[in-house]
């Protein structure tokens, strides 16, 4: 909006014309952006502006001669753009924000941003709510991403060390791992400008404000910034995609140490020389596994069996590829108390004292819930804070959504996702559902232990008459030509239909032959329908056509390729 305030002479002095003008600047994403854009106008002589981050306006008193054009190539100058409103406009663009959706959306990572782009592409104003320094949640920055790169990296120093072929002598890996953490942190870095920084930038319906949110009622979030600075938000709709943190037991004197969670444990730019984890679930056994390939000695404390809440054959298989690698496994195991000198751990237990270097805490992880004053919105939360949410994300609150790791879901950073873009069509009118009842899951350990479905106990603990089928890695052709036979294939179908209802992996790359068995399921496949399918030979998934034969046949007795 522009208003010239023509001034005449008074009281015998002469009242300069200001102009009033209002720019909406696009391209912000932080209140940082909002100040950088307001001291780029301010530098223009005659010019007062102040601008706003939240409302994406400028609102500028300046001289009357001052030309805009000057304005909006000041903000472009600082990097971003501005656009005029003018007087006939400013009121229909105030209408259409006023008509718009208004979301809030708690939280800055995989459901957060999924939420976020649908959203704004059904027509919402979105406004983003992150407490950390940077966006991105877990995955990207503290989990997946960073993860997998070490996993990575201790994979091929492993084959450097401990490789299958009789002609190619194996050799002690230099490793470096200030330079591998680097390496890590960089990709990390990259894949966060281009799969949520760059996302803002290009989203104008979509703003950023860093700080933390506390419901105030239903309706509203108050929120606290690092410079105490207090904001009050309301919405018509709000996300909660708040994520989930590394849950530590309550163990005596363990609060006293500076122990490692897998943040911390996964910047380390030094291996320890004896790595102690606390942990039989996925973060203890993949990041176990890495650190001892690396070169760490690592035992590993395990409250029940490893992978406790599968098929117990993973823990028999993990157990034995871990115990022929080095790491001491302590099953059935909890630590009484924990101590640090100063320079080194210990760790009791009834049966001994564990001396160590490094001590990582991998125990679960735990909901970003109880700060958020979700008893105010009247959101109910289990036993453990974690929001209840049905099928389409909605909690107890009929307009306040949850997704990802906060709440009663599976805590993967796809669900995640796909809860977040079904929440956001259900907060924009539409309907939509999360189907998880054939969810694939992939713990990168080596091999990898990958499932979807029911095992055959879950079958049965629903009343539902099941057989299964186990084939070993030793009877799947591309295993042998790899030398690398650690593992099975087991398949489990509903007896009287023979319809595939699960499948556990362990071998290499099972996160990439399990999408077949989810694909099975969806599509309700009978395991014979599976058996005569066409799978490329020489590859592992052929192991799952194998294994669905085995259910009429011995597979011991059929020739390469047999169908």
């Amino acid at each position: 909006m522009r208003r010239l305030d023509a001034m005449e002479k008074q009281a015998g002095r002469e009242v300069v014309s200001r102009a009033h003008i209002t720019l909406r600047i696009t391209g912000m994403t932080c209140e940082h952006c909002a100040r950088s854009a307001e001291a780029a106008l301010n530098a223009l002589a005659g010019v007062r502006a102040r601008v706003s981050f939240h409302e994406t306006l400028a609102r500028i008193e300046a001289d009357a001669e001052t030309v805009v054009s000057q304005m909006l190539d000041a903000v472009r100058t600082a990097g971003y753009v501005a656009a005029l409103i003018e007087e006939d406009d400013s009121n229909a663009a105030q209408t259409s924000d006023d008509a718009a959706l208004q979301i809030a959306i708690i939280g800055s990572g995989s459901g957060a941003f999924a939420a976020a782009i649908k959203a704004a592409d059904e027509g919402a104003k979105v406004t983003l709510i992150e407490g950390s320094k940077i966006i991105g949640g877990t995955c990207v920055n503290l989990g997946c991403v960073p993860s997998k790169i070490m996993i990575r990296a201790a994979q091929t120093a492993q084959m450097q060390a401990r490789n299958p072929f009789d002609g190619l002598q194996s050799h002690t890996p230099i490793i470096d791992r200030k330079r591998l953490v680097s390496q890590q942190q960089t990709r990390v870095a990259e894949l966060r400008q281009a799969k949520y920084e760059s996302i803002l930038q290009g989203h104008p319906d979509i703003q950023l404000i860093h700080g933390w949110a506390r419901f105030q009622d239903s309706h509203t979030l108050a929120i606290t910034q690092a410079n105490a600075r207090e904001l009050t938000l309301k919405a018509d709709r709000i996300l909660i995609a708040s994520g989930a943190h590394a849950a530590i037991p309550a163990i005596p004197g363990l609060e006293e140490t500076p122990y490692w969670t897998s943040t911390e444990a996964l910047v380390a730019e030094t291996l320890p020389d004896h790595l102690v984890v606390l942990g039989g679930s996925v973060v203890a056994l993949e990041l176990a596994q890495a650190f001892r390939r690396l070169g760490s000695r690592v035992t590993l404390m395990a409250r029940s069996t490893l992978l406790s809440k599968e098929d117990a054959d993973f823990d028999a298989g993990i157990g034995k590829v871990f115990e022929a690698e080095g790491i001491r496994i302590l099953r059935h195991t909890v630590p009484d108390r924990v101590d640090h000198d100063g320079q080194m751990f210990q760790i009791r237990s009834d049966d001994e004292i564990l001396t160590a270097n490094a001590l990582l805490v991998a125990t679960g992880r735990s909901p970003n819930t109880r700060q958020l004053g979700l008893e105010a919105a009247r959101v109910a939360m289990d036993s453990q804070g974690r929001i209840l949410v049905d099928d389409r994300m909605r909690t107890s609150a009929e307009h306040i959504f949850a997704a990802g790791d906060c709440t009663n879901q599976p805590q993967y950073v796809y669900v995640a996702a796909a809860a977040g873009t079904r929440a956001a069509i259900n907060m924009t009118g539409g309907d939509a559902r999360l189907d998880l009842s054939a969810m694939p899951a992939v713990v990168f350990t080596d091999p990898q232990a990958a499932t979807v479905g029911l095992t055959e106990a879950q079958a049965r603990a629903q009343g539902i008459e099941a057989d299964s089928r186990t084939l070993s890695l030793e009877n799947v052709p591309r295993a042998l030509a790899n030398f690398e036979t650690a593992g099975f294939i087991k398949l489990v179908v509903e007896k009287k239909s023979g319809r595939l209802i699960g499948a556990q992996i362990l071998a290499p790359e099972a996160g990439e032959m399990i999408q077949t068995a989810v694909l099975a399921i969806r599509n309700r496949m009978t395991v014979q329908a599976l058996a005569d399918q066409l799978f490329p030979y020489l590859t592992l998934v052929e192991g799952l056509k194998l294994c669905a034969q085995t259910f009429s046949k011995d597979v011991k007795q059929l020739s390469c390729c047999a169908g």
